[in-house]
């Protein structure tokens, strides 16, 4: 079960705890080395953010292809606006920047917008 459905079901089931969940999954993957596509370990993370594991994942199976499809056509939709990379942010609509970045050149780059609209 990849973890992108498993957000969207947490967005659906426990909207308060969807971003500490987005957080959890974060860690548990990079910092932990867990393996996040693993529906017990999808489990024990909502645990984590107190949520009710199990009437979680019965949540999750449930409704398993139409949050797949939600994340399918997104990722769609990126791909039709450019988007090549993870992670991508899009400034003002306009600015697309790929790939992780330190933080001055994010503020470099919010600078020249606000220039660019005289603020």
């Amino acid at each position: 079960m990849p973890a992108q459905i498993a957000q969207k079901a947490m967005e659906a089931f426990a909207p308060a705890a969807a971003d500490a969940y987005h957080r959890r999954l974060m860690d548990a993957y990079f910092a932990e080395n867990r393996t996040i596509s693993d529906a017990e370990v999808l489990a024990d993370l909502a645990a984590d953010v107190g949520v009710d594991a199990g009437g979680f994942i019965r949540h999750l199976v449930e409704n398993e292809r139409v949050y797949a499809a939600s994340v399918i056509d997104e990722h769609n939709a990126a791909i039709e606006q450019g988007v090549t990379a993870v992670p991508t942010i899009v400034l003002d609509d306009v600015l697309p920047v790929q790939g992780a970045q330190d933080l001055e050149s994010y503020e470099r780059w919010i600078e020249r917008l606000l220039e660019r609209r005289g603020g």
